[in-house]
């Protein structure tokens, strides 16, 4: 069986920046331990599978995201990928694509200035104590931080860019946690506010652009800013630029992509 397999760097305008993602469209699905085993072939944060949807149902493709761990509820940058390759590789003439995925309705449009902008879900917080063991692994760790139910993350706030810059986490300790990651997040300086994502209960030590988080971090900074339109950056080593806006139980999260990479797998 010869499968197409594409590589896309999501949220940047240039290849070997944002966050890298496989794209397989799938004519059907593979068993779990297959798409599992190309995720961790592959070696990247998330390897997206999708299939096409019959006509007629309420979404165009169902859409699933593996980590070289695990399956994921929801990943945005391997969307945003998934959505450059059917806009640019598979013909999709309509402004938007509709995904089912495991998070519920998703969809992809193509803004003017083609920008791909992310629909997704709102998530909200839970304020607590701030975990022993967040306090160990990361130095300068606040009394207070958040947990994200519907994803198992917990999210820090720091004072600045500079400190979120800065933050070294023990990965073994934040593993020990027992749930997906930690976002560490504060105000930006040429930005409305910046994030940094450690996700070893994933298999990734840190990620390099994480849509996713973005469902949580825009809610919680269009609060404290008093403003909807929120303009990000995580910044990673390949760092990554997003538009966000929260709209009401939605949040839009834009970003650019860049097409690296095209070729063919073979499985038995």
């Amino acid at each position: 069986m010869i499968q197409p397999l594409y590589q896309v760097d999501a949220f940047t305008s240039r290849i070997f920046g944002g966050n890298p993602a496989a794209v397989m469209p799938l004519e059907s699905w593979l068993p779990d331990e297959t798409m599992l085993a190309l995720a961790i072939e592959n070696n990247l944060s998330e390897t997206a599978f999708f299939v096409r949807l019959p006509e007629g149902d309420e979404a165009d493709f169902h859409i699933r995201w593996f980590t070289p761990g695990i399956e994921v509820p929801l990943c945005g940058h391997a969307t945003l990928a998934s959505a450059w390759v059917i806009f640019n590789k598979l013909g999709w003439n309509k402004e938007q694509i509709r995904f089912r995925s495991k998070s519920g309705p998703l969809s992809v449009r193509q803004a003017d200035d083609g920008w791909l902008v992310l629909d997704f879900p709102n998530y909200a917080c839970q304020e607590q104590p701030t975990p022993a063991l967040i306090r160990e692994a990361l130095e300068g760790a606040p009394d207070t931080a958040f947990f994200v139910p519907n994803d198992t993350n917990y999210m820090v706030v720091l004072e600045d860019e500079a400190a979120v810059r800065a933050a070294q986490p023990d990965i073994r300790k934040l593993k020990q946690l027992g749930n997906l990651g930690l976002i560490v997040t504060a105000p930006g300086t040429a930005c409305d506010f910046v994030s940094r994502y450690f996700a070893p209960g994933g298999g990734i030590d840190e990620d390099p652009v994480t849509g996713s988080i973005h469902s949580v971090l825009v809610p919680y900074w269009s609060e404290k800013l008093g403003k909807t339109r929120l303009d990000a950056r995580q910044i990673s080593a390949r760092g990554g630029v997003l538009r966000c806006e929260l709209k009401s139980d939605r949040v839009d999260i834009a970003g650019q992509a860049a097409f690296y990479m095209e070729g063919s797998v073979y499985l038995p």
